[in-house]
């Protein structure tokens, strides 16, 4: 028996990177997945490879109107819904004084609200329903401290966990395990956006950036979506049952709490 036989999981930004990579490991376990993503076409393409098990959604965490939606499709064609992961967020950087109230505004309408909003989504599903649940937000190290070109990036994810805290406190009451994964530096193609952040204010070549936080890494390397994915699972399985509000740090040694 896998450790997520008949289970169901809705899994945002799954399209590619980080998600995907959940996404595959939760049907290698024996769950379906629903692969949540606004770039829907993409969705479409990750659901295809990944077989039978999966389903693409096209959802807008930005947007209360596309995250009812995405849960009820979610419901309705995988029967209900026992995981999600909160895995949508975008990057971003610049000096304090020169971060725009459009850019800080979207950063955290994606990766605050977004997160607490298809919390509340799928919470009110699961407890409609009787689902003893499991949420899984995905945090940061860089929601651990602050980064001088990263403020607002940084602050947010500080939100993630924050909210992880009082989201799991709640919900336990309802069988509910809400819990955080807090990665290092994850290699990706989103990286390339993060290295041109870097080469635009701190004057490196591009890849030095990369390079550079690679090296510094405690374990040797930078992470890989796949180290994230046992502990995704885990959060996930039966074997967490007593795990709540907890952010664990998977990030080859960069931080220590």
């Amino acid at each position: 028996m896998k450790r997520l036989d008949g289970r169901t999981a809705l899994i945002t930004g799954a399209a590619r990177g980080i998600g995907r990579a959940f996404a595959e490991a939760y049907i290698g376990e024996g769950a379906r997945v629903a692969i949540a993503d606004i770039d829907i076409a993409r969705a479409r393409e990750t659901a295809r490879d990944l077989g039978d098990a999966a389903i693409a959604v096209a959802l807008d965490v930005t947007r209360q109107d596309s995250i009812d939606a995405a849960v009820a499709e979610t419901a309705q064609q995988l029967g209900q819904i026992d995981i999600l992961i909160n895995n949508a967020a975008i990057f971003t950087a610049a000096p304090i004084v020169e971060i725009s109230r459009t850019d800080y505004a979207r950063t955290f309408e994606i990766n605050v609200a977004g997160t607490l909003f298809m919390m509340q989504a799928v919470a009110r599903h699961m407890i409609d329903r009787g689902i003893r649940g499991r949420i899984i937000n995905m945090a940061s190290q860089a929601g651990r401290r602050g980064e001088s070109l990263v403020a607002v990036y940084c602050a947010t994810k500080a939100a993630v966990i924050s909210l992880t805290q009082s989201a799991g406190l709640n919900l336990i009451r309802h069988g509910i395990n809400v819990n955080a994964i807090a990665p290092g530096v994850v290699d990706g193609e989103h990286w390339d956006g993060v290295d041109a952040f870097f080469a635009k204010y701190e004057g490196k070549a591009p890849g030095q950036k990369k390079r550079e936080v690679g090296e510094a890494v405690p374990y040797g390397r930078m992470g890989r979506a796949v180290d994230l994915t046992g502990m995704a699972i885990f959060l996930a399985s039966d074997e967490a049952e007593y795990v709540v509000a907890q952010c664990y740090n998977v990030d080859g040694g960069q931080w220590m709490s």
